[in-house]
């Protein structure tokens, strides 16, 4: 059996699972859908529709050449209105399709389950459902279930921590397709050859992690294990340590370690596919924050903007001081509700001024209490003083590329310094110099 280990650093947050006990509620088609073309790390996607064309749900009207991409599918039916750039989540000015909806969802032909005979076949199913991580971070699937030749993952980490507060949405896909999540397991362990499946659940989610166990119980080689609440536990570094004790180290990926890594969405989602042939169209996200009248997990399609969600939640209670798209530790604020929902979003949290007032900076008093916190054991207020000072030539010597900005840092700070902004601006300086960095390091 696999020890489970609980060394890595990290910090206790109040929950707030507010919508836990909140069955799916499915939103209403809108009036009109906003497809960005980037929903996915990697390569954007090009428009294969265009204006005056009618679309129907599931049909492909995104795609790319890139091998780090994902092929982007129409949520709805309806008439490609305009194709131009949009300003869409963290702030980016994206080519958008608006889609005038029929009401009629009528689906496109050929819709059926893909025939999979080889692990090819796999791999080939999994791009064209367009399937990018669902727990964030919006990773091709299909480039993730390809590990780099020499590797040869030998174990599965199903991830289903779900660690940010106020989220619920995976533990509702726990609740509600339990076996549709060990059916998925067992598709991706079969294709890709690998032995074993390890589900790491928070111990705050005992029903869930009840059902799983049951599930998977006649399977020898899927395991639901119990986790600490801590965060960040379902960071993908963090959760690898915990569940298998392996490190993956600067630089590297998962599969140098023997792991692959998915969230329980994303399973599910893929085995829903592979029986029905349904791409990627609809997620369901947690609505929830002190000005949304009727917080609960909503069923969303893929372009629907935010304005239709709170709509169907029965509007807003106040102005919002910050609208979130994301938990409150790693979420990215929006300026718009007319920003769609995409791909990967998980949550949408409406925050008064209670909760989101930008504190006021005061001088590090040299605690050390962001370096206990951060799990990738860092040292943030040094990494700020480099920032604030501009000595860029110093950052090499802090392995600035390892900080997974989870937030812990700012939040045990007493002195309330902006250490996630300065984190964000050393690794957007090492990014576009990076020749520079590796001379220093030699």
């Amino acid at each position: 059996m696999i020890k489970q280990l609980n060394r890595i650093p990290g910090i206790h947050l109040a929950e707030n699972k507010n919508t836990e006990k909140s069955a799916t509620h499915i939103v209403p088609i809108p009036e009109m859908v906003y497809i960005p073309m980037v929903q996915h790390i990697g390569a954007a996607c090009l428009p294969t529709v265009k204006k005056g064309d009618k679309v129907l749900v599931g049909q492909v009207i995104g795609d790319s050449d890139a091998y780090v991409c994902a092929p982007i599918h129409s949520s709805v039916s309806g008439t490609v209105q305009a194709i131009e750039l949009m300003l869409c989540f963290g702030n980016r000015q994206v080519m958008t399709i608006a889609i005038k909806t029929d009401g009629l969802q009528e689906i496109l032909s050929g819709i059926v389950p893909p025939v999979i005979e080889t692990n090819a076949d796999f791999l080939k199913a999994v791009r064209a459902s367009g399937l990018t991580g669902l727990g964030g971070a919006g990773f091709p699937a299909h480039v993730k279930l390809s590990p780099p030749k020499g590797t040869k993952p030998d174990l599965l980490i199903i991830n289903a921590a779900e660690c940010e507060p106020y989220i619920t949405s995976d533990y509702r896909e726990c609740m509600e397709y339990p076996k549709q999540i060990i059916d998925g397991i067992i598709t991706v362990l079969k294709w890709t050859g690998t032995g074993k499946a390890v589900i790491g659940i928070e111990d705050n989610k005992p029903d869930a992690a009840a059902l799983l166990k049951k599930e998977c119980s006649s399977y020898s080689n899927i395991e639901v294990r119990v986790l600490k609440s801590q965060y960040p536990q379902g960071a993908e570094r963090v959760l690898i340590h915990t569940v298998s004790g392996r490190q993956v180290k600067t630089g590297k990926l998962p599969s140098d370690v023997g792991c692959m890594v998915m969230n329980v969405t994303s399973v599910s989602f893929l085995q829903s596919y592979i029986e029905t042939g349904m791409p990627l169209v609809k997620k369901r996200i947690t609505v929830d924050g002190p000005l949304v009248r009727n917080p609960g997990n909503m069923e969303v399609r893929i372009g629907t903007p935010l304005s239709a969600v709170f709509e169907s939640c029965g509007g807003l209670t106040g102005e919002p001081e910050k609208i979130l798209m994301g938990g409150p530790m790693m979420g990215v604020s929006m300026h718009s509700i007319d920003v769609p929902v995409i791909k990967n979003t998980n949550a949408l949290l409406v925050m008064d001024h209670h909760l989101a007032g930008m504190p006021v900076e005061s001088s590090c008093i040299r605690c050390g209490r962001c370096v206990a916190g951060c799990p990738m054991k860092l040292q943030p207020l040094d990494i700020n003083r480099v920032v604030v000072n501009r000595a860029w030539e110093e950052l090499t010597a802090y392995n600035v590329m390892d900080c997974i900005e989870c937030g812990c840092c700012s939040y045990v700070c007493p002195a309330s310094r902006y250490l996630v902004q300065s984190l964000r601006l050393a690794k957007d300086y090492v990014r576009k110099h990076p020749v520079k960095a590796e001379v220093k390091k030699a």
